[in-house]
């Protein structure tokens, strides 16, 4: 059997106010595009269908007109989507019964209730059944009817939860078992703090949301959404695929693409990961002002200037603007110089505005500080 693995579409999102529809549907052609070359027999959506829990209606349309085209591409080929920490639950979990009739199986919630099991879609080929767990981003409160409270009556920390979660399934490790989840899932060898985050990601204080990968084990696949940029977990086959799309200036570079898994027999696993070429990438262009616009291209580019002395170019932002027409930032570079004074003033003597800006840095361009002035302006206006 052959599936494809997304995740983390973040359907709505905007790329520092760049919005990003022509850019998403473009994608989405190609995810088709391959869908029909390759036939699948099954795709899998691992978490993040949107990027808010309340959508707009923009983006439900972009999505819908996805779905919509696959099914017509693709109208035999089952579709299994969970939600993730960005999407609504409950919105997700909205005519569940009926889309599964439609090959749809769009799981919002995960099992809340002792009669509840965490959803399992089995499909048959030559060697058998295979079976889908799909389990959307659980919260140790939403399953403390399931998994109780410890000794002491506190709540079960994101790693307990889990595990007591799937443990109560007695999964036959016999057959055939992929597991698709939207969590925080981390080798028992690693740190949370070695695994790179992506700016675009929800990261919890002290990484509270980590769970071990042990977990993982009675699994031949695990389909992961939540970690923006490819990763494994401590096997080759349990796998965060990535965004389809860069979703922040951090994925800048990133080659982007969907996992293509194919499972024989039991134990008989490949994955080939299928590029997907955005529409435009994501750059960062560092360099003196005159290199840099010498530079000048059509992708979402943040311009570093590295130039020593102040710039005196009355129309710099327009000039760059003209050289990129997706500019999303510019920023400066400069050397830190570090200056001891014998008296500094005491932060009781400075006004709000030198006070932000002492803590932001010297880093900010006049547009930012214009801006930090208006809103220090507005708050105390409200007094």
């Amino acid at each position: 059997m052959k599936f494809f693995h997304l995740s983390d579409l973040h359907i709505g999102l905007k790329l520092i106010e760049r919005d990003l529809r022509e850019d998403q549907e473009y994608i989405f052609e190609q995810i088709i595009r391959l869908a029909k070359e390759q036939q699948p027999d099954a795709m899998v959506i691992a978490g993040d269908i949107y990027d808010k829990a309340v959508p707009s209606a923009e983006a439900v349309e972009i999505f819908d007109s996805f779905m919509k085209n696959l099914s017509e591409e693709m109208p035999q080929m089952p579709v299994m989507i969970i939600s993730g920490n960005h999407d609504s639950a409950a919105r997700l979990n909205c005519f569940r019964s009926i889309l599964s009739r439609q090959n749809v199986y769009m799981i919002g919630t995960p099992p809340t209730t002792e009669e509840e099991h965490i959803e399992k879609v089995t499909l048959q080929d030559a060697y058998g059944d295979l079976h889908f767990y799909l389990l959307p981003f659980v919260k140790p409160s939403m399953v403390r009817e399931i998994v109780g409270t410890r000794e002491d009556g506190t709540q079960h920390s994101y790693d307990e939860a889990l595990h007591l979660l799937i443990e109560r399934e007695n999964i036959d490790t016999k057959e055939r078992n992929v597991l698709v989840s939207h969590q925080f899932y981390l080798p028992s060898d690693r740190q949370a703090e070695d695994v790179e985050r992506m700016d675009s990601e929800i990261r919890t204080v002290g990484n509270i949301d980590e769970i071990s990968a042990d977990v993982l084990e009675v699994f031949d696949y695990a389909a992961l959404g939540h970690i923006h940029k490819p990763m494994k977990v401590g096997s080759e086959y349990y796998c965060y695929c990535g965004t389809p799309l860069a979703c922040s200036v951090s994925e800048a570079g990133q080659k982007k693409g969907i996992v293509m898994v194919t499972m024989k027999e039991k134990g008989n696993i490949s994955t080939e990961v299928l590029p997907l070429t955005p529409l435009r990438q994501v750059r960062v262009i560092k360099g003196e002002f005159q290199e840099v616009l010498s530079q000048a291209c059509e992708d979402y580019v943040t311009v570093v200037l590295t130039d020593k002395e102040d710039l005196d170019v009355i129309d710099l932002k327009d000039r760059l603007r003209n050289a990129f027409p997706y500019l999303l930032e510019i920023r400066r570079e400069r050397e830190r110089r570090a200056e001891y004074k014998r008296q500094s003033r005491k932060i009781e003597e400075l006004d709000p505005f030198e006070l932000c800006c002492s803590f932001l840095g010297e880093h900010m361009d006049e547009e930012e500080r214009e801006m930090l002035l208006d809103v220090i302006s507005s708050v105390q206006g409200v007094k």
